[in-house]
């Protein structure tokens, strides 16, 4: 049962992860639904995040390469430091600090109380309305190129509010890209490669604490929902990028209201613990 459950949370993990409807609220809510099942916990969200992650490497290899390149020359004085590619390295490096801190600071909080369901219920709403209002009044004219530094920490600070699940790593970062003006396009490209030091530390942070702790999920459940989600992950990305280059984002906000919504009924009426 627990392999199937892994796959299950694999599933789980690579259709949501870039999707503004948080990952780590649907395994947090999934993993208490499953049979003979619990909350997977923060470290199993984490590492099975480096195979969506890894999906991310994989679509944008081209920019990621071209992006690293530039900016290492631009160290070296072979290009100049306002290139575009380069000034995108600094940013994301930038933009990764408010999680990295933040990630340190609350540490405990985010693998105990954040993880209340009554929490996640909360965040589902609440974030779910940000959307929908950044979706709406947002000017959608800005594109990565008009990236600047002050909203490159913006970015970042809303990148690190997905450390409470419910928020979402990749709907946190496009509401503030909407209401700064940026385009549905401009803002989830940025998100999705802002995450990838952000994901790729946190995942192999709590992969080496996993082997001198108990989890829940054992190594080859955590690696089979891993390669799940990578795969599943890979799709999903693809399918995202072309939707909001064309609709809105209000089917995921009217999804994520009345996810929080259930959840909510379900936690007042003892059908779910927190």
């Amino acid at each position: 049962m627990d392999f199937i459950n892994a796959i299950i949370l694999g599933l789980v993990q690579g259709l949501t992860e870039f999707l503004p409807i948080s990952s780590s609220a649907h395994l947090r809510i999934v993993g208490e639904l499953l049979p003979g099942a619990q909350d997977p916990g923060a470290a199993f969200t984490a590492i099975t995040q480096l195979g969506t992650e890894t999906a991310v490497v994989v679509f944008f290899w081209r920019d990621i390469v071209r992006i690293i390149s530039r900016w290492a020359k631009s160290l070296a004085g072979k290009v100049p430091r306002n290139d575009p590619d380069a000034r995108m390295g600094w940013l994301i490096i930038l933009g990764s600090l408010p999680i990295v801190v933040l990630g340190v600071f609350f540490q405990d909080q985010i693998e105990t109380t954040f993880r209340s369901l009554w929490v996640v219920a909360v965040m589902l709403i609440v974030f779910g309305v940000l959307l929908g209002i950044a979706d709406y009044v947002g000017a959608k004219q800005r594109r990565l190129k008009d990236l600047t530094v002050p909203h490159g920490i913006i970015f970042g600070f809303a990148q690190a509010l997905a450390l409470i699940p419910g928020v979402s790593r990749s709907g946190g970062t496009i509401t503030a890209g909407l209401f700064m003006g940026y385009e549905r396009r401009a803002a989830a490209r940025y998100s999705f490669l802002l995450a990838i030091p952000a994901v790729f530390g946190s995942g192999f942070f709590q992969l080496a604490k996993s082997f001198d702790e108990q989890n829940f999920y054992g190594p080859l459940e955590t690696a089979i929902a891993t390669v799940v989600a990578f795969v599943v992950g890979l799709v999903v990305i693809a399918f995202f990028m072309s939707y909001i280059s064309r609709r809105s984002f209000l089917p995921f906000v009217i999804y994520r209201i009345a996810l929080g919504g259930v959840l909510i009924v379900l936690l007042s009426t003892g059908v779910l613990a927190a």
